[in-house]
């Protein structure tokens, strides 16, 4: 599967910005990756964000929910090692 660039631009109806950090593995018939997202115009301007995403043989996000198998965790956790900023938003999503 082809690698993506990072940092890269994305542009969603609510705003656009940044894909400053990917944490993303292979994951057979697609590849299952994190993005973290800076906001730096529209509505959400400032903000990050978290994206789950997945991705087809060819490189083009699939539009259907990311499904991250068991078997998978512990390959995307080794991902996030190499994303600090994402890794530290996705703990704030799981701490009591």
């Amino acid at each position: 599967m082809p690698a993506r660039r990072v940092p890269r631009a994305f542009m969603l109806p609510w705003g656009k910005g940044t894909v400053l950090e990917e944490a993303s593995i292979e994951g057979g018939l697609h590849q299952p990756a994190l993005h973290l997202l800076h906001y730096e115009l529209g509505e959400k301007k400032g903000q990050y964000a978290i994206r789950f995403a997945a991705f087809d043989e060819d490189g083009r996000m699939e539009d259907r929910p990311l499904i991250i198998n068991e078997r998978e965790i512990a390959a995307l956790r080794a991902e996030l090692a190499l994303a600090p900023r994402l890794k530290a938003l996705l703990k704030r999503l799981v701490e009591d």
